[in-house]
């Protein structure tokens, strides 16, 4: 007999993608949205699957995600952003392992697709990601971007991949990673890192060499090679605004 599974997912303003990462994973046992104020179809859409709907002003990345995971009835919880989907190898591997599942902690790759084009190298893949497991075992940290599960638990790696079709268009990319690395700076700000001219030059040069050359994301093609130069920049950017937070702070 399987062990029965939450699906819990953060929304606003998902519609575009939400159906097809719910109907990807339609043999769950049940269906958790939590949600922040969406003003389109999202809503319309969850209800249609059935899905418990909580209403919860936005917390920030981690904090909203570990809500969602503690209003689960499961222990088991599937965690999912609304424009991520199941493929078929990693559907049937997860029911699998849920027949008897030897740990509590399970991560598997994820395939961002950029460009029209879903990437397999680079910085695009595996990029693999921690996103079923035990919730007496593991929890959602509590960063506000960029957020992680913690867990002491071994934790195992399933075949298949988790496919990433966000839809956006560079210039809707770029405004999210610029609200991103302002958010990354002012973490860094607040647990007191400082990072000098060394970090600020060598941390996107480094990055390049590794995704580009020693992870092949020139085998992306062009798509590849933009997606890495904008996490290259968005490396710079980062520290660059946390430059600047302490140059105001020593201002003030």
């Amino acid at each position: 007999m399987r062990e029965p599974v939450s699906l819990v997912v953060i929304t606003k303003n998902a519609a575009p993608a939400l159906e097809k990462c719910l109907a990807q994973a339609a043999w769950v046992d049940e269906i958790v949205v939590v949600d922040s104020g969406s003003t389109d179809t999202t809503l319309a859409i969850a209800s249609a699957y059935k899905a418990k709907v909580i209403h919860q002003d936005w917390l920030g990345f981690g904090p909203q995600k570990q809500f969602a995971v503690q209003a689960a009835c499961h222990d088991w919880v599937l965690c999912l952003d609304a424009d991520e989907w199941l493929s078929e190898e990693l559907s049937c591997e997860i029911k699998r392992l849920l027949e008897n599942p030897p740990g509590f902690a399970y991560r598997f790759a994820r395939s961002n697709k950029f460009m029209g084009r879903f990437l397999k190298h680079g910085e695009g893949y595996p990029d693999y990601s921690l996103r079923l497991f035990h919730r007496a075992h593991a929890r959602w940290s509590d960063d506000i971007v960029h957020e992680t599960v913690l867990t002491q638990a071994e934790v195992h790696t399933l075949p298949g991949d988790l496919m990433h079709e966000s839809g956006e268009d560079l210039a809707l990319y770029l405004s999210k990673q610029n609200r991103y690395t302002s958010l990354q700076a002012e973490m860094l700000f607040r647990r007191g890192k400082h990072v000098g001219i060394t970090k600020l030059v060598l941390s996107p040069l480094l990055r390049f060499l590794k995704f580009y050359f020693f992870r092949q994301g020139f085998r992306d093609g062009l798509p590849g090679l933009v997606h890495i130069s904008i996490g290259c920049f968005n490396s710079y950017m980062k520290y660059a605004k946390l430059i600047e937070l302490h140059r105001i702070g020593n201002r003030s």
